[in-house]
């Protein structure tokens, strides 16, 4: 029998993932052990399991190099990857968000073009395309609050898990752009080929955590 594959995204997620899988009966426990392997396998269950940068999850999904993918719904959107999107898993809550000062909410149109930081440029370029507004999208990787209190940017798209960052910069969430949370994906070939394992997966699964 051939191994399937799953990719994981490294830190919350994949503990998160892992705890569920291993309730399910599944021998991943593994992947969280500190150690410098890279695959980890479930001889019983012929499964396997790679720990990657959330960012990668679905590159790896989609070019086959993984059959399933666990990884939160920010990166599905910002990658665009061709893959299936299956269950949500309704853990790692959060919002996806355009954030600036106070005094911007209500008001973000009377600025043109709209000077927009973030990490996640393919999700803000989506949104204020839908909204036909005219922006700069500016690309950071970390402190994107640093942005509007230094005026490098008017505003930010960022995920929004309590705020407390936000409040404590003096900023807000001036317009909610969607809700995200830890998702399923599959390679669309392997979703074809091993049909009915990978469904006894993702089935188990989303049952596991409708029950909680």
């Amino acid at each position: 029998m051939k191994y399937l594959t799953i990719a994981l995204a490294k830190g919350r997620l994949a503990e998160l993932s892992v705890k569920i899988l291993m309730d399910l009966g599944y021998n991943s426990g593994e992947v969280l052990e500190k150690t410098r392997k890279l695959i980890f396998t479930d001889e019983e269950h012929k499964l396997k399991f790679i720990l990657v940068k959330a960012s990668d999850v679905a590159t790896y999904v989609e070019y086959g190099a993984a059959d399933i993918g666990i990884v939160g719904r920010d990166t599905i959107l910002e990658e665009g990857r061709n893959v299936y999107e299956m269950v949500d898993l309704k853990f790692g809550k959060c919002r996806m968000c355009v954030c600036g000062p106070k005094e911007l909410k209500g008001r973000l149109g009377e600025h043109s073009p709209l000077r927009v930081a973030s990490k996640y440029t393919n999700i803000a370029k989506d949104y204020f395309d839908s909204k036909d507004m005219s922006i700069e999208l500016i690309k950071l990787n970390g402190s994107v609050e640093l942005a509007p209190l230094t005026n490098l940017s008017d505003v930010i798209v960022d995920i929004v898990e309590t705020g407390k960052t936000l409040y404590e910069n003096g900023l807000d969430v001036l317009e909610e752009i969607c809700p995200l949370s830890a998702r399923i994906i599959v390679n669309r070939v392997s979703a074809k080929i091993e049909r009915e394992r990978i469904s006894k997966i993702v089935s188990e699964m989303k049952e596991k955590v409708n029950e909680q």
